[in-house]
């Protein structure tokens, strides 16, 4: 962990650099090397503020408090990163564990250009994506059409459990493919 010090109309000494230390040991454990940190402490009119910036592999954190005096300032801002750092570790870890998210099976989509068919030729791919097939009735399917950008949808029908398609049609009726 590397540690930068700024200070402003305040005499920096290592007391409070010790000070500063030991706090960050207790944010430190919760974060991915490498950590950097840079700590302002600034002494304004009555008030005593600490501001402290970390950044490290997954992020970065930021805290500031104003106090009487610059160890509380140091104390409180230090707590609160602490709390950040907690609840991003939990939100990494739960990601971890959690793992990608599927709702069925996908079946790949491709995009050809129109000039590369014929003949000796090999289809050209202009684009591809990855197309949910979801368990739906024929009603939500429809639903679902009219929402899309796309001038089909792709489910598996909940009475057959079969792949079916719904499509538009030119005269604006709706077409389905469903396989015997």
């Amino acid at each position: 962990m590397q540690i930068e010090y700024a200070a402003r109309d305040f005499d920096l000494d290592d007391e409070i650099r010790g000070y500063a230390e030991t706090k960050l040991q207790k944010v430190e454990k919760f974060l991915e090397e490498p950590i950097d940190v840079r700590i302002m402490l600034e002494v304004s009119r009555h008030h005593q503020i600490a501001e402290v910036h970390v950044s490290h592999r997954f992020g970065g954190l930021q805290a500031t408090h104003d106090a009487a005096d610059m160890r509380d300032a140091l104390n409180v801002a230090v707590d609160k990163l602490e709390k950040q750092a907690r609840r991003s570790r939990k939100k990494l870890l739960d990601q971890r564990h959690r793992g990608p998210r599927h709702n069925g099976p996908e079946w790949p989509i491709s995009v050809i250009e129109k000039g590369s068919l014929g003949p000796g030729e090999l289809p050209r791919v202009i684009k591809s994506s990855a197309l949910q097939i979801k368990p739906m009735s024929i009603d939500e399917a429809a639903l679902q059409l009219a929402q899309s950008e796309h001038d089909f949808v792709v489910f598996r029908d909940s009475i057959n459990d079969r792949v079916s398609v719904l499509f538009k049609r030119r005269d604006e009726n709706y077409g389905l493919i469903s396989p015997e």
